[in-house]
């Protein structure tokens, strides 16, 4: 990893030639929700001697959150959030770093992350924060090959105790957290102080880096089906993990794809959502689309697969009244991003699954949804995830699809495993995606 090092100016930036322009793109995110503990999280531990209940949230205590930015840059920021707080959190202590393996920072790595110069911020319930540009001395070239698939350790310290916790509950990623009252930990380079474990991320919901100007970002826009429910822990393996393969090896750096699905979302509901009165499937896709697509920094691309929940049987929405709703969204989509290109998916099947899902009615609901989108002309582009993944003789997802790739077993028949992510993601039309 000392190949990563290159000799910096003073303040550890490198120069960019002054002929190359560039911006701000958005390169990681994670739709927050709650607060802690309402969601879907998978794989997740036994959190009781970590944080001592949801109302007192963190309590002097450091996070060490692993995330995968899709592209790398020189020079990087980070938003924390506290949307889903009812009291003002103070952070500080904060690092980020190029992650060595669990909770380990690769040495020489780690970087003070700064608020307007300072060392701390305090953010008060319902906002959130950008911090300024840290330089990244390991990043020589942003292109390079042994920076791809790397992951930073961004690592903060909750001074005080926080209260309820803003968070992204189905993270299917490993994260580090230091027990109760164990302070500000996140400049050591070691995991000593990191003993337990997490499968969600905390407060920090998007990473942008600074890239070339013609650089693009693709928000995958969705339920759980985007956020990966089923496919493996720390894998990589979603179908927009996939997708982003796929466009790096085609186009290279020119497109980064970031995640914006919440377990359990749906499209139209619910019609309330807040600190005091949250559900597991987050805030609906309308009241989230400004801070989870529209605020996010370079985005050239949305593509939305979202509408199954709203048909369960604890929502029962009818699939004109879901159609309606897309078109309101998908309009406020193109007032806010002059040029953007929105890609409809098709609900693949949840024929047969269990807990709300699964039946008749629901699967005809389904299918007219699949028709508008394939037919109305609302879309730019069609992901025909539907067609990639359908058993023509049962009309339920393909049987080698079903098993469960996180925890093993049978699978809930709603949710593609990680072979059925693989043909969702290949099933794209990169062209769709690329100008």
């Amino acid at each position: 990893m000392v190949g990563l090092l290159a000799l910096l100016p003073a303040d550890g930036v490198p120069r960019a030639p002054a002929a190359a322009r560039q911006k701000w793109v958005t390169v990681w995110t994670a739709s927050v929700q709650g607060p802690y503990p309402s969601g879907n999280a998978s794989a997740q531990p036994n959190l009781s001697r970590v944080f001592d209940s949801p109302a007192s949230g963190a309590r002097d205590q450091s996070f060490r959150l692993i995330v995968r930015p899709d592209l790398w840059g020189r020079e990087a920021r980070f938003r924390f959030s506290n949307v889903m707080g009812t009291r003002p959190v103070t952070f500080d202590g904060l690092f980020a770093g190029l992650q060595l393996d669990a909770g380990t920072i690769v040495p020489g790595t780690n970087r003070a992350i700064l608020f307007g110069g300072k060392r701390a911020v305090t953010i008060s319930p319902g906002d959130s924060a950008w911090s300024d540009p840290v330089g990244l001395a390991f990043v020589r070239d942003p292109a390079a090959a042994e920076l791809q698939g790397h992951k930073l350790a961004v690592s903060f310290h909750v001074a005080g105790e926080s209260g309820p916790m803003t968070w992204h509950a189905k993270a299917l990623t490993t994260s580090y957290v230091t027990p109760p009252g164990a302070g500000a930990r996140g400049q050591e380079e070691s995991e000593a102080a990191f003993p337990f474990s997490t499968t969600s991320w905390y407060f920090l919901d998007a990473v942008d880096m600074m890239a070339p100007d013609t650089t693009g970002v693709i928000v995958a826009f969705g339920d759980s089906i985007t956020d990966g429910t089923a496919s493996t822990l720390n894998g990589d393996d979603r179908w927009p993990d996939v997708l982003s393969r796929r466009l790096h090896a085609a186009y290279g750096n020119r497109a980064a794809v970031v995640n914006a699905g919440i377990g359990g979302n749906r499209v139209l509901g619910p019609a309330e959502y807040s600190p005091e009165k949250p559900s597991s499937g987050g805030p609906s896709a309308g009241a989230r689309l400004e801070r989870d697509v529209l605020s996010l920094s370079g985005v050239s691309a949305v593509i939305w697969l979202e509408g199954i929940n709203d048909f369960g049987a604890n929502v029962n929405a009818s699939a004109s009244a879901v159609e309606s709703g897309m078109q309101e969204i998908v309009k406020r989509m193109r007032a806010a991003i002059p040029g953007v290109r929105v890609i409809g998916a098709t609900l693949t099947s949840a024929l047969g699954a269990r807990g709300g899902h699964g039946s008749a009615e629901e699967d005809e609901k389904r299918k007219a949804l699949n028709a508008f989108i394939r037919t109305s002309g609302l879309f730019d582009g069609v992901a025909d995830f539907d067609k990639a993944t359908i058993d023509a003789e049962t009309g339920g997802l393909r049987p080698e699809f079903v098993p469960e790739s996180t925890t093993g077993g049978a699978g809930d028949r709603l949710h593609p495993n990680r072979a059925g992510y693989l043909a969702m993601g290949m099933a794209l039309d990169l062209r769709m995606l690329m100008r």
